[in-house]
């Protein structure tokens, strides 16, 4: 599927007039995947996790953010694909837009797909999420490691919303600390936290 028809429920949603995010017409990503995770001050805060797969990043809403604490279980509900420049998003939403709030880029790296099937051989990445388990190796400022998106309620042949679990896998470097305070956290590209970037853009 070309990204701009997978692109056609983000563009429904925003009047880009009035919001500065993207649009989606950038270049296509590099050799290796890029991942995201921001953090989105909206009616209700929570983590946003987006993996780039082909020319659009697949996204989740993850309501207690990603966690490097193996022990940690995160629910993940999938949200419209996004562009890739979205990665470089950071600023405030307007009151009145689809996700007003603040929005900060918490991490971002690349990630290498490790999909496989039984037998061991490689599974293509977007396939593997299709069919429900996607593993991962996250290379961030702040989340390095493996984790495994796994989707455990809903899907195509479900009316109940479709959900997944978002978890680090045991091993590698880990600091165990689970997910900082959102409203404490700072963005990796600015060192601003949610309330700064909110009164730099005139609504704090």
């Amino acid at each position: 599927m070309a990204a701009d028809e997978r692109l056609r429920e983000y563009r429904g949603k925003r009047d880009f007039g009035r919001t500065r995010e993207p649009s989606g017409q950038g270049p296509s990503g590099g050799a290796e995947p890029r991942f995201v995770v921001q953090i989105h001050d909206a009616r209700r805060m929570h983590f946003d996790f987006r993996l780039q797969v082909d020319d659009v990043l697949r996204s989740w809403s993850v309501p207690r953010g990603p966690s490097d604490d193996p022990h940690d279980k995160r629910l993940a509900v999938p949200t419209e694909d996004h562009p890739l420049e979205y990665e470089d998003f950071e600023g405030v939403i307007p009151k009145g837009e689809y996700g007003g709030g603040t929005v900060i880029v918490w991490d971002r790296g690349t990630y290498e797909p490790l999909s496989h099937d039984r037998r061991g051989r490689p599974v293509d990445f977007a396939e593997s999420l299709e069919r429900g388990h996607a593993t991962f190796r996250l290379h961030g400022s702040k989340l390095h490691g493996e984790y495994a998106l796994t989707r455990f309620r809903g899907g195509r042949d479900d009316a109940e919303e479709e959900a997944w679990l978002l978890v680090k896998k045991g091993g590698g470097r880990s600091s165990g600390h689970g997910t900082p305070d959102p409203r404490r956290a700072r963005s990796v590209l600015t060192g601003r936290t949610l309330a700064q970037v909110a009164a730099q853009n005139g609504e704090g």
